[in-house]
């Protein structure tokens, strides 16, 4: 798989990563552990170097499995995990303190079985401290060679610049999609002003772009899915015209929804890279697939232009849910907390 560096001094990665937080919990019951290995190793062997996980995967246990699958290849590749939660459980608030981000650091170089974590991302911003603050903790553990990268996900533009000025951000995690193009508005201008990469989580649109979900699909009751508006049965329906779309221009390419879906976040800026998640060995070869595919500029036209006449119905997060603050104060849902909702 070709390989891209992520923002001007970041480590270099492949054109796309593995998120693994769904492998343990958030759609669905874990996967088996061992099936869960194989999968990992077996990304891989295909290419994939870049993997993503966190402290409130879980909690905990996400990082664990990370640890032990990649310690056969640890120094060929490149692991994100986060901080940001009290106790690393996203339903007890944020949590930023200095002290708590190299607690934190420690311990999930224990669960990685590692010396280092190559991109370390505050998983949320933290109101209550400075990001100067949070910037400096992480610049410390750099110092002393625990950290290697310092990261953001879903921070707004004004927090990203001030972190900047203390701790060159290496990456943006946010969610970036054919059906959440928001970051588009003011963090891929800023981003790329200041030589930052995106990790684009969520790239499929949390399953919905594959086409495998319709009106009738029935969700785990432990799938966050259940939920979050997007997902339910009506805003399905209402949504059906975007996959019919994705699924139309596939045909025509000789490839699946998800390809496309995946192809067009990667064909945006060079410096973008999709971290799709799945649990299933055959699906994983399939997003794979989509760092080969070529979309021209009149394919991706093609694509906008369609896309620009639809209207995604339902918001992405619930509204009722407010704890965990995201990077877009104006869009419809600014605000979502959940024990299950933690990317």
């Amino acid at each position: 798989m070709r390989k891209t560096i992520l923002g001007n001094n970041g480590p270099e990665v492949s054109a796309i990563g593995l998120g693994c937080m769904g492998l343990s919990f958030g759609y669905g019951p874990a996967a088996d552990k061992k099936n869960a290995i194989e999968l990992i190793r077996g990304s891989y062997e295909m290419g994939v170097n870049f993997f993503d996980t966190a402290e409130a995967y879980g909690p905990f246990t996400n990082e664990e499995l990370l640890g032990e699958a990649l310690a056969p290849f640890r120094d060929n590749v490149v692991i994100a995990t986060k901080f940001g939660f009290q106790d690393g459980v996203a339903s007890k608030g944020v949590d930023s303190r200095p002290e708590r981000i190299k607690r934190v650091a420690e311990e999930s170089l224990r669960r990685l079985r590692t010396d280092r974590i190559d991109l370390f991302y505050q998983h949320r911003v933290d109101p209550k401290i400075p990001i100067e603050e949070v910037a400096g903790a992480v610049k410390d553990l750099i110092a002393q060679g625990k950290v290697k990268h310092f990261g953001l996900s879903e921070a707004g533009a004004q927090t990203i610049r001030r972190a900047h000025k203390v701790q060159p951000v290496t990456a943006l995690q946010s969610e970036y999609s054919l059906w959440w193009r928001e970051p588009e508005k003011e963090i891929i201008p800023i981003l790329e002003e200041l030589g930052i990469g995106l990790v684009a989580f969520s790239p499929l649109g949390k399953g919905f772009l594959t086409g495998a979900i319709d009106a009738d699909t029935q969700f785990d009751k432990s799938d966050f899915r259940n939920i979050v508006p997007r997902f339910q049965k009506e805003n399905r329906e209402a949504n059906k015209t975007l996959i019919d779309t994705v699924r139309a221009f596939a045909e025509k390419k000789n490839a699946t929804p998800a390809q496309i879906a995946l192809a067009w976040v990667i064909a945006q800026k060079p410096w973008i890279v999709p971290i799709p998640g799945t649990t299933k060995l055959h699906r994983l070869k399939e997003n794979v697939g989509a760092a080969e595919m070529e979309l021209s500029t009149a394919d991706l036209n093609e694509i906008n232009d369609a896309f620009d006449r639809i209207e995604v119905i339902g918001d992405r997060y619930p509204e009722a849910l407010s704890h965990m603050r995201l990077v877009f104060p104006n869009s419809p849902i600014s605000t979502v907390s959940s024990k299950n909702i933690q990317h």
